[in-house]
């Protein structure tokens, strides 16, 4: 009976995660009437994340949020010749005090990054959004020691936003290549 009760917890998130619309987001579509899914991994929108320019972002945050950048979208280093241009800014950068002492000084600020970006094709707009991010870090007594805290909340943000991008990045790709995909993959095979 225990046995049974397992089985059934066990398929019960899968049958739930079938059920609810649940979509592969680097698999290949290879009929509109077919699972995503068949043995074959489709590396189309990698491929074409890969043709994204990154432009250069202000002040230090920026440098770091596009060194993630290039990592997570074109690892194998710029395109040449860039079918997309990515652009970025840090929009607003809030700090605000947490943690208050009885004499009113804080022991912890909270942070909260906000980054706007959008994404050219030829010349136009084809998406934009803004990302967010919350840290936070200790006010020590070694004023060193706050320094170097902050500096590693900023760069846990960066990587927070640059994930974020990422992740939009290849769910735009995902709904727009669809037919080019299906198209271009396609072998007499699969039809």
């Amino acid at each position: 009976m225990r046995f049974l009760t397992k089985y059934i917890l066990v398929l019960l998130p899968a049958l739930f995660l079938c059920g609810c619309g649940f979509q592969p987001l680097y698999v290949e579509k290879k009929h509109d009437n077919m699972w995503y899914y068949g043995g074959d991994f489709d590396t189309s929108i990698s491929d074409e994340m890969a043709k994204i320019s990154i432009e250069p972002i202000a002040d230090r945050f920026g440098q770091v949020l596009r060194n993630n950048l290039l990592d997570l979208l074109t690892p194998k280093g710029s395109p040449k010749e860039p079918k997309y241009r990515l652009f970025a800014s840090l929009a607003s950068k809030r700090e605000t005090d947490q943690a208050l002492r009885s004499d009113i000084t804080a022991t912890r600020k909270m942070v909260v990054y906000k980054v706007s970006y959008y994404m050219t094709e030829d010349g136009r707009q084809v998406m934009k959004g803004d990302s967010v991010a919350y840290t936070s870090y200790d006010i020590l007594a070694n004023p060193y020691s706050t320094t170097i805290a902050r500096k590693k909340g900023d760069e846990y943000a960066a990587d927070i936003i640059a994930n974020d991008i990422a992740l939009r990045l290849g769910a735009y790709f995902h709904n727009a290549l669809p037919e080019e995909i299906t198209e271009e993959t396609a072998t007499e095979d699969d039809l």
